[in-house]
């Protein structure tokens, strides 16, 4: 991002500039939400897991045959839900009506719902919240993710031929450039695959010079 933004400043003005950017700012900066809750408070956060420190329900459930990720933005969609559970009066519980109440009690609330949610399996959660505007989504393994129907569509799994395997499976770049398309050229080489050449073309060594290192044992 920064580099893109220079990258424009340049557009604009025709000079460049150095962009200072430290492991250490992004990390912090990273933190979010979770930064802000401890420079508003004083008060460090607590290890929640998958669980958002500020809205509830917003983590991973167990479901019938798998686990599934809900993250409950508002009161309208934690009515949807409770209706979707089978539990309207959630909804109405003056402990769990609205999402400050629900950080308050999450210790009550969360054990309430995963024991609603192993009673449907992943796709039935997923499909039923979808449909009334819950967000949420499956929780996959990589088996699962290779043999999502978009994944699939997107070919994100490829195979590129080996000197010594065959056709070997890879995972296809995300950058899909409309003027610049990503090309597959090889597989991963071998060990040493390319040192020769290497040496001769990029270093400029000669076939001689190659040959001793060769003998000395250094490649």
């Amino acid at each position: 991002v920064a580099i893109l933004a220079a990258l424009a400043h340049r557009e604009r003005d025709g000079g460049g500039q150095h962009i200072d950017m430290a492991l250490l700012d992004v990390q912090v900066a990273c933190l979010a939400n979770q930064a802000m809750n401890y420079l508003t408070t004083g008060v460090p956060p607590k290890r929640l897991g998958n669980a958002h420190p500020n809205i509830v329900p917003y983590q991973d459930f167990p479901t019938a045959d798998g686990d599934f990720i809900l993250t409950v933005g508002n009161d309208g969609q934690f009515r949807k839900f409770a209706q979707v559970a089978g539990r309207p009066q959630w909804a109405d519980d003056p402990r769990f009506a609205t999402n400050k109440v629900r950080v308050a009690n999450r210790a009550e609330l969360i054990p309430l719902i995963r024991q609603a949610t192993v009673f449907k399996t992943t796709a039935e959660w997923v499909s039923q919240l979808e449909r009334v505007g819950v967000p949420c989504g499956p929780i996959n393994d990589l088996a699962q993710v290779f043999a999502d129907a978009q994944v699939k569509a997107r070919g994100l799994a490829i195979e590129l031929p080996h000197a010594l395997a065959g056709m070997v499976p890879q995972v296809a770049s995300p950058i899909r450039l409309s003027k610049t398309p990503v090309e597959y050229r090889s597989a991963p080489p071998l060990l040493g695959e390319h040192t020769v050449r290497v040496l001769q073309e990029v270093l400029g060594l000669m076939p001689a010079n190659v040959a001793a290192l060769k003998e000395a044992g250094v490649i």
